[in-house]
């Protein structure tokens, strides 16, 4: 079976002796506690879980891939839902969180060098908590208070996940023509309707609740996109006390068939088959595609530490079959 090795010894290379992070890190008034040990430990430890947990579970993962069933619940390859489990135990989504919301407030440099590391060793499953910390970036930027301290805690915990839902069958990258649209219901909630396509992780068994970031267009706003805001959909609805109450209205309809990453659902989500699926607005009507810009950058920067992670996996891949293999004649 293919072995992963966490670099280790390279990050600490990069990190110590190239950027001298310790010495950095101390002229932030956050960071200035942060020692080379912690660094170090924090490195250490995330690589035995990614290595240990993570490693096998990817060849599991891509055999067996996410199944679909009738009613739009998706089950997620063996393994996978425990992994997270333990991921969540371990503190692990909180590592670079505020600390308001539950978060251990260490550098993002750790969390990057910790995701590097979950995409060399089973980039699929890092596909899960891979959108949510985009999600709690956009969320703590521009969310009210209220909207902050009902959703942040638990996206930070880990226990439940976000997505980014821009894309539409018709529009593609054109985000201007999109038609989900969102209608007031005079309460504080808006009931969202329309289908977003390729949403990663859209639908899962890992977490209890899956709090989606959904682009759409109120009746009355302007077209393209200086029309376009943004809200938040959760998959069940929160109560006023964080307990989760009724199942909204919307569901996964379809899977994409991919190529690879086949542990990662893409889903096809569809919004308001019933009615309208209760919504709540972030920030100002209007400014959606402003505020989805903070999680889009969010995510480019991951996908970055994606290429980085995979070519670190296959240049080792590389090296291991390049030492082991044997070609030509014995001199004997």
């Amino acid at each position: 079976m293919p072995q992963y090795t966490p670099p280790l010894r390279d990050m600490q290379f990069v990190l110590h002796e190239m950027l001298n992070v310790e010495a950095e890190l101390a002229k932030l008034p956050e960071h200035e506690d942060i020692d080379a040990e912690t660094v170090d430990a924090v490195l250490e430890e995330g690589g035995k879980f990614c290595a240990d947990i993570l490693q096998p579970l990817n060849a599991v993962g891509d055999r067996e891939g996410c199944k679909l069933d009738a009613d739009g619940n998706v089950t997620t390859p063996t393994g996978f839902k425990d992994a997270y489990k333990q991921y969540v135990e371990a503190g692990w989504p909180s590592l670079a969180a505020d600390v308001n919301y539950g978060g251990q407030g260490l550098p993002h440099l750790l969390s990057s060098a910790f995701m590097e590391m979950i995409n060399s060793s089973n980039q699929a499953w890092g596909m899960y908590p891979g959108l949510s910390h985009g999600a709690y970036t956009a969320l703590l930027a521009f969310g009210t208070d209220a909207l902050k301290d009902l959703y942040l805690p638990k996206l930070v915990s880990g226990e439940w996940t976000g997505t980014m839902c821009l894309t539409e069958p018709h529009c593609g990258t054109d985000l201007g023509i999109l038609k989900t649209k969102a209608d007031d219901n005079g309460d504080g909630s808006y009931a969202i309707s329309g289908t977003k396509i390729f949403i990663s992780a859209g639908e899962h068994d890992m977490a209890d609740n899956i709090v989606h970031l959904v682009l759409a267009r109120l009746p009355d706003a302007p077209e393209g996109t200086k029309g376009i805001s943004l809200f938040v959909v959760p998959k069940f609805l929160v109560k006023d006390d964080g307990a989760l109450g009724d199942r909204n209205d919307l569901r996964c309809v379809s899977l994409e068939h991919k190529m690879g990453i086949n542990a990662s659902p893409t889903c096809v989500m569809s919004f308001g088959d019933d009615g309208g699926a209760e919504a709540y607005l972030v920030g100002e009507e209007n400014r959606g595609i402003e505020y989805m810009f903070t999680m889009m950058n969010n995510a480019r920067l991951a996908i970055g530490l994606e290429g980085v992670g995979v070519a670190e996996r296959a240049y080792q891949h590389a090296r291991d079959y390049a030492a082991e293999r044997k070609q030509g004649q014995a001199l004997d």
